[in-house]
Formats: structure tokens, sequence, C-alpha cells
């Protein structure tokens, strides 16, 4: 589920480039609302209607959607701006930031390798954002972290959620309902013209995205995110070949160790999370 997400969304990324000058907030407005339409028809085909397992859910179900937006809109923002690579390394913090944040919602003990791990990744980010005044990427960098960080809050509610008994696709389709709402007031006040071509690229970007959203929330419901984050990483693959050979994209030696860098964390923490894992049974 993880490397179907994986391919999903660095798809996603490339028809979001493709789709040229558009604004972020109106990608952003198409994306979900492809994603609201394929959730929709799978609560409907399930039978079990549009409504929560526990109303006293909405809580969480709002704030997975608040963060997940914020996730969202950072990664698309960086995905204009920086090299597509770039855009989905820092994107993929985000499982590092996932196990921090199960630690203070889901109580899950964070290990000395872990606290490594995460050391690491950070310093890996900071290769690839390069911290300076002269770096002209430093804000569209900063706003995909900022964007790694909602997204890993998210998947740490989502997994939550799984474990309250709730609906992927209705944890999918109140987040996508949300962050149509959420950019819906920007997008007809500054709504930009598109041509059929952009209209379609914005129309497979939402696909790919729904397929990518469906196989996450999945995995995160049936899996912790220590144990599982680490297959996410093969988004920077295919989002590295993409952008070579659709864009030319060749990213720098700081960048590049920075890919190994985190790469190399996230395959310590997984490591470790298994033999822990092992040893516990």
């Amino acid at each position: 589920l993880i490397l179907g997400a994986a391919f999903c969304f660095s798809c996603m990324s490339l028809c979001v480039r493709l789709a040229g000058d558009v604004p972020t907030m109106q990608k952003s407005f198409f994306r979900n609302l492809v994603a609201v339409l394929a959730a929709l028809v799978v609560l409907l085909r399930d039978g079990k209607g549009i409504r929560p397992a526990d109303p006293k859910n909405w809580p969480l179900l709002l704030c997975r959607s608040l963060f997940g937006t914020i996730g969202l809109l950072g990664n698309f923002y960086a995905v204009d701006h920086l090299l597509l690579a770039d855009a989905s390394m820092l994107n993929k913090m985000s499982p590092f930031f996932a196990v921090i944040a199960s630690f203070f919602l889901l109580k899950e003990k964070l290990s000395p390798v872990q606290g490594v791990s995460l050391a690491g990744a950070f310093a890996g980010a900071l290769l690839i954002i390069k911290p300076t005044l002269s770096n002209m990427d430093l804000g569209p960098s900063l706003v995909g972290l900022l964007g790694g960080l909602g997204a890993g809050i998210a998947y740490t509610l989502v997994r939550l959620l799984g474990k309250r008994g709730e609906r992927g696709a209705f944890i999918v389709f109140v987040f996508s309902a949300f962050s149509c709402l959420a950019v819906l007031p920007y997008v007809l006040m500054v709504h930009a013209p598109m041509t059929a071509k952009q209209v379609l690229t914005l129309v497979a970007a939402g696909l790919f995205a729904a397929g990518g959203q469906f196989s996450v929330t999945a995995a995160y419901c049936c899996a912790p995110a220590k144990e599982i984050s680490v297959y996410d990483y093969s988004q920077i693959i295919f989002s590295t070949l993409l952008g070579f050979f659709i864009f030319g994209d060749v990213p720098d030696r700081l960048s590049v160790l920075g890919y190994f860098l985190i790469c190399g964390m996230a395959v310590l923490n997984f490591r470790h999370s298994n033999r822990s894992s092992r040893r516990s049974s």
C-alpha cells in the first residue's frame, strides 16, 4: 500500500508541475475535488452512509483535515518552486514528524535510536534547504518542510482514527471536502483561467492523489508509522526519475547528500523498530 501510494503521489506532483502557472490554491482545489468524488462513490457503494463510526471522532477528523490541508498546500507550493526531487524529499520528512507526533498523541515510546534517526533526518533536511540569506529557494524550502510537518501530524491522526474504527474512505472524504472548502474563497476571488490541457492535467493529479490517499490511509490504519514509514521513501526514486526525464532536473551535491542521509536514517529507524518488535513478541 505504501509503495502504491508513493508512486501515485509522485505522479500527482508531476501533474501539478505540468499544470504550469495555475495558483497553488486552485491546483489544490481541483486535486481535492476529484478525491471527494472518488471517496463519495466508495462510501455510497459500501452502504454504510456518509457518517463517522463514532460522532466523538469529529474533532480528530477535523484536526486531521486541517493538518492535512497544511501539508498539501506546503507540498504543492514546493513542487511549483523547487526541483521535483527536493520538494518530494522535504515532504518525506512527514514520517519523522509522524514519529514525534505519535510520541505525544499515541504515547508510543521514542527510543535512543529513533532520536538519533530524527536528528540525522533534520540534518539531511538542512542540506536540502541550505538556510542562507543568499539561497533564493529558502522560502519555498521552508514551506515544503512545513508541509512535511502538517502531513506527519495528519498521518498520526489517521492512525488514531483507524484505532477507533473509522473507515479509511470516510477519513479521505472529510479531509478532501474540508480542503476544498478551505481554499474555495480564494479560488472564487482569484480565479485564473485555465486551458483544456491544464484542466485535464489537474484532473489527472486528482485521480493520482485519490489513489495515493486511499493507499496511504489504509496503510497507516493497518500499521504503526514507525514500522512502515521507510517504504514511503520510494517516492524519492520515482520523483527523481520523473523530474530528470520530464524536466531535466539534476539535484546538486548537497541535496543528494541530504537524500542519502534522510533515507539512511529512515532505514536505521525501520530496522530498529523491527528488531524491537521481534524482541517484544
